[in-house]
């Protein structure tokens, strides 16, 4: 099959006679998948913020519920551009905490040195930056939207951390007790279910696994007094949800920050529920290796 190469005209937007920043606007409404973040869905356009403005966009993953504060600008991007795609990103964050929240700055230009500048807040400030560029084909208008600054991802809870090692008489005396240090031997072995080759490392804030003599936490445990508290890294689901509300599990509430379910675990929970917890840590491990 022969494969005809055609040189695509680039469209400034900002100079266009007919489009503008409502009809770009527009577009993204009504198909913010456009944006390649995820299958968001629009949740308000135009949203009025307390003191004052307008925030262009505010988008959402329908499943993980985590906001997108988006600002567009055609043309090249300015120092207000910056301020008031991070101000709107903070008052919606504390009039909603309750989410997690994700700034978005769009621009048909986005120079070295404002991304220098907007980089400065990555790491502090959940934030993205997307360049657009508009393509002309048969007299139609395409939108492409490259990722030139991605939010810096979190690392799990405990990679920056200097791990005090501990030992098993540690989290009997101090921290649990005999009986639910117990508990974490009887998980181990439905991790070995998993992958017979990890073992225990005793740290001061968690029992986490080593396999090779490293450390690979794809769950983490912490003893209590009446009870194992037990942590496992996936991503929040509407079917993970109701399969543990269906097992009468004790589940904390989700930590959207680390991902991660928190779930208090008796010896006869875990006993009751063998199955779903290997399932739960079967998805960990997946995610990782």
């Amino acid at each position: 099959m022969s494969i005809t190469y055609f040189k695509p005209e680039i469209v400034s937007l900002k100079s266009h006679a007919e489009i503008n920043e409502k009809w770009l606007q527009r577009e993204i409404a009504s198909d913010p998948t456009i944006l390649r973040l995820g299958d968001l869905i629009l949740k308000d356009e135009e949203r009025i913020q307390p003191t004052s403005g307008r925030l262009d966009l505010l988008l959402q993953d329908p499943e993980s519920l985590r906001r997108y504060e988006v600002e567009i600008q055609l043309g090249r991007t300015d120092e207000s551009h910056i301020i008031r795609t991070l101000e709107y990103w903070d008052i919606e964050r504390r009039r909603y905490p309750q989410y997690d929240h994700c700034a978005v700055i769009i621009a048909e230009d986005i120079t070295s040195r404002f991304l220098n500048v907007i980089s400065l807040f990555n790491g502090f400030i959940p934030l993205v930056a997307l360049q657009l560029q508009a393509i002309k084909v048969d007299g139609k208008i395409g939108l492409l939207f490259t990722k030139v600054l991605d939010e810096l991802p979190l690392g799990l809870e405990d990679e920056d951390e200097i791990q005090e090692v501990t030992d098993r008489n540690f989290w009997e005396e101090q921290r649990g007790t005999k009986k639910t240090v117990k508990l974490v031997d009887i998980m181990l072995g439905l991790v070995h279910k998993i992958d017979p080759e990890y073992e225990l490392k005793y740290n001061k804030f968690y029992i986490g696994l080593a396999k090779d003599g490293k450390a690979d936490n794809i769950v983490r445990f912490r003893p209590q007094k009446s009870a194992l508290r037990f942590q496992v890294n996936i991503d929040e689901s509407e079917e993970v949800n109701q399969k543990l509300e269906d097992a009468g599990i004790d589940v904390l509430d989700y930590d959207r920050k680390w991902k991660q379910y928190r779930i208090k675990l008796t010896e006869q929970e875990i006993r009751d529920h063998e199955d779903l917890l290997i399932e739960l840590m079967q998805a960990s491990y997946n995610s990782r290796h």
